[in-house]
């Protein structure tokens, strides 16, 4: 049945067997079976339709940011979704498509004097990814600023949610539980002062840079932070900051980001993280989850 899918969708872009590594901020990953990039809400039904008619997995990744693909790559149907980035701004609210990059979001916020979002405006996911595990960074979080979220559901249906239904917890909202596709957010925000918002986006900006490793290929922060504790800090303690499998390392810069060095694969990325998890383990008694999400097949 796949074997049809560029004939059954001739206005649709569909890859076979594309390299996954092409579109991860990891610079990692194997292929997927099918790549396709739909344009609009319409398309993404018809792609879902599909899917469930032929039995065949989908999964769905904003702009692969902040995700490790194993070297197996994706069975099925992968839509990535970044055609989709309209960003509207109406009176306080900021209305973006899935596919929109969370940064530009925040720069139209920016640019039509609304504050709220000042936070994320370094933050390198999709808006969709943002609403999916509630991002967040300087002391904000998406669930503070996004009023409503339209998604579709595994079955093609279309589901408006408010703040409330969202269920927003720590990298958490309702849409992983019910494996919704997000496809818009709406943003609530207020009128505030240009000046003053450039500048807590540039202060942002520059603390980021300083303490992050962004000249390298990386999933962001890799942890989730443990109660009581902060994922870099244990690790650095552990004494594994620099510590290296294949081309992946945990960066010097930062011990909560791991980093591609040298053409490091997934399965270097995961060595790391099993390595670095371990040995927090071992030495302090505390369990480390990963914030990153881990999806795909294992390498054969």
């Amino acid at each position: 049945m796949a074997n049809n899918l560029m004939q059954e969708f001739p206005d649709i872009q569909i890859l076979k067997d594309e390299p996954l590594s092409k579109y991860t901020n990891t610079k990692t990953g194997g292929p997927a079976d099918w790549l396709a990039f739909p344009k609009d809400v319409a398309e993404v039904q018809k792609l879902v339709q599909f899917a469930n008619t032929n039995a065949m997995p989908l999964t769905v990744i904003g702009n692969a940011s902040n995700l490790i693909v194993r070297d197996g790559g994706i069975e099925g149907l992968t839509m990535i979704l970044t055609q989709m980035n309209g960003i509207q701004v109406e009176g306080n609210r900021v209305i973006a498509q899935a596919g929109a990059s969370y940064i530009e979001t925040t720069k139209a916020a920016r640019d039509h004097s609304l504050t709220g979002l000042e936070f994320a405006a370094g933050i390198p996911g999709s808006v969709g990814g943002a609403i999916f595990m509630n991002a967040g960074a300087y002391g904000g979080e998406t669930r503070n600023v996004a009023s409503e979220v339209t998604a579709m559901l595994p079955d093609g249906t279309i589901k408006h949610y408010n703040n409330e239904e969202l269920d927003f917890g720590y990298r958490h909202s309702a849409v992983q539980d019910n494996h919704g596709i997000v496809l818009e957010a709406v943003f609530d925000l207020k009128p505030g002062n240009q000046a003053e918002i450039t500048a807590l986006m540039d202060d942002l900006n520059a603390r980021r840079a300083a303490k992050q490793p962004l000249e390298l290929p990386s999933c962001g922060s890799v942890f989730k932070r443990p109660e009581g504790y902060f994922a870099g800090k244990l690790i650095h303690d552990a004494g594994l900051q620099g510590y290296t499998s294949g081309g992946a390392q945990v960066s010097t810069k930062h011990a909560g980001f791991i980093v591609n060095v040298d053409h490091g694969t997934a399965t270097d990325y995961l060595n790391v993280i099993h390595h670095v998890q371990a040995t927090v383990k071992e030495k302090f008694g505390v369990s480390l989850e990963t914030e990153v999400r881990i999806i795909g097949r294992e390498a054969e």
